[in-house]
């Protein structure tokens, strides 16, 4: 059972680790834009110009290597905790549930 648990701890910190990195070598997919006024809209407005964004990706790569290594998976998780939580904030009240289920489709899906 350690085992799974060091292995399934490995892999939630490689993807945020992952997820980050490809943040800050700009190579994030490009997504299109919500419409104009929209609640998504001003939110992300807001986390662009500001550089906000940059330190919750400095949280998740940290985060990702602590989970990553069984002694300090506690650690790991508390930065990543806030990050998921406001994660599921902003697709629970902004997109009204509109792309719940994408980052474990993503997380889950094989290579072509």
């Amino acid at each position: 059972m350690k085992t799974f648990t060091n292995l399934v701890g490995a892999v939630l910190g490689l993807l945020f680790v992952a997820f980050s990195v490809m943040f800050f070598l700009d190579k994030m997919p490009a997504q299109p834009a919500p419409p104009k006024d929209s609640p998504v809209a001003m939110f992300m407005g807001a986390f662009g110009p500001t550089g906000y964004m940059a330190f919750v990706k400095t949280c998740e790569l940290l985060g990702g290597l602590l989970v990553a290594i069984p002694k300090t998976r506690n650690l790991g998780l508390l930065f990543l905790g806030p990050v998921i939580i406001n994660i599921l904030a902003f697709h629970i009240f902004l997109t009204k549930g509109a792309g719940l289920l994408d980052p474990p489709l993503v997380a889950s899906r094989s290579p072509r």
